[in-house]
């Protein structure tokens, strides 16, 4: 059900959902998906499309008949390198090790419901940029979309998005004023010693135990604190590479994959820079060389007051509740960048209690979302844009 779409749009959007879920692409690879996006805005007939911004991104925009303050409302392109197992879909990936498994096909969807109902009511709306940002999953896409030149053309007063969310009932959204998403970086750890002879481990430099002592020494930087705390920080071990897969060998190479999370940017400075003395100190110890580098940056991502505020109406025009969800969440997002551009809000829309996990290999986005979702933003954008009367 939606206010705003007729039913004939739904059954479209869907489908649209469903044909985008079977050929995802991911960060920086968006290349089918960002054409898919523009055949679709066409349609809806925008003032200007902007193709490969930061990468394969694309924005739509309308010039309404509103004056005021501008605004953006953001998706993402981008899907996961994960093996998807929803073998009883129809719909399902076509791409093998890929998948749209955090519903970035629904996020999209959404948007571009949003981009008919804007024109079919452009004396409704002021400025409006509809963008289709990539590379969301590593990091990436914001920063490279802001680093765009053309991005100057396209900052906006307010910036709006939302991300579906499992464990929140249908019905329900949660937000906050302040610090939705935690701030996150991975640290990439490589080790170097000498290789040996299996039978003469003695004569090399094996880097393994240099590994068990910063494995051992980072794990204990995590506080046990709630993520609501200041002090809150997370370190996760996600991968580790020792040497060759040969049994001839004793190692003389290694890699440590380490991410790590705190509440706010401040935090992790001091948190990255804690593991970086501790990597330095265990393979001096160990006589190894040591190269750092690090990968997937997400700032922490803040919601402005104002735009809070904004969202926060149209969640209860739409009927939707306040749901009780622990926040800030632990997971990142790299949407709180454009909070330096515009006053930026980001809103959680519940996709279900029984819904498997976001990245988890059964996850697929709930088609019932994509009006609930156009509904929310018509309603924020009602609210900027106070001529218009977002109940009708």
């Amino acid at each position: 059900m939606t206010a705003y779409l007729t039913n004939a749009d739904l059954v479209e959007l869907t489908n649209w959902r469903r044909d985008l879920h079977q050929f995802p692409e991911i960060s920086g690879a968006e290349v089918d998906t960002a054409a898919r996006v523009v055949a679709q805005l066409r349609g809806a007939h925008p003032d200007d499309i902007i193709t490969d911004l930061g990468g394969h991104g694309v924005a739509g925009i309308w010039h309404g008949d509103q004056t005021g303050p501008s605004v953006m409302v953001r998706c993402e392109l981008d899907a996961l390198p994960i093996r998807e197992t929803n073998d009883h879909l129809p719909h399902q990936s076509r791409y093998p090790g890929l998948g749209h498994l955090c519903g970035h096909d629904g996020h999209m969807a959404i948007v571009a419901g949003l981009a008919r109902w804007a024109d079919r009511n452009r004396d409704k709306i002021g400025r409006l940029v509809l963008l289709f940002q990539p590379a969301e999953e590593t990091g990436a896409g914001a920063a490279a979309v802001i680093d765009d030149p053309r991005f100057d053309d396209l900052r906006c007063d307010y910036a709006f998005a939302l991300h579906n969310y499992p464990g929140i009932a249908i019905g329900q959204a949660a937000i906050q004023c302040g610090i939705m998403n935690c701030a996150s970086r991975g640290v990439k750890i490589t080790l170097q010693g000498k290789t040996a002879h299996a039978s003469l481990p003695e004569t090399g430099l094996s880097p393994a135990p240099a590994i068990a002592d910063i494995i051992q020494a980072t794990q204990h930087l995590g506080q046990a604190a709630p993520v609501t705390d200041p002090a809150f920080s997370l370190v996760t071990l996600t991968h580790i590479q020792l040497g060759e897969p040969a049994f001839g060998i004793a190692p003389g190479t290694a890699q440590v994959y380490l991410t790590l999370r705190t509440g706010h940017d401040d935090t992790m400075a001091q948190l990255f820079q804690r593991v970086t003395d501790i990597a330095r100190t265990c393979a001096a110890h160990h006589q190894l060389t040591i190269d750092l580098s690090t990968h997937d940056i997400f700032h922490h991502c803040e919601n402005h007051p104002e735009a809070t505020e904004i969202l926060q109406t149209a969640m209860a025009q739409t009927g939707l509740g306040q749901a009780d969800f622990p926040l800030p969440m632990r997971a990142s997002e790299d949407f709180g960048r454009f909070g330096a551009h515009s006053k930026s809000a980001m809103v959680l829309l519940g996709a279900g209690t029984s819904q498997p996990e976001l990245h988890h290999p059964d996850y697929d986005f709930p088609d019932d979302l994509i009006g609930l979702g156009v509904d929310l933003f018509v309603g924020a954008l009602g609210q900027v844009w106070t001529a218009s009367d977002p109940t009708e």
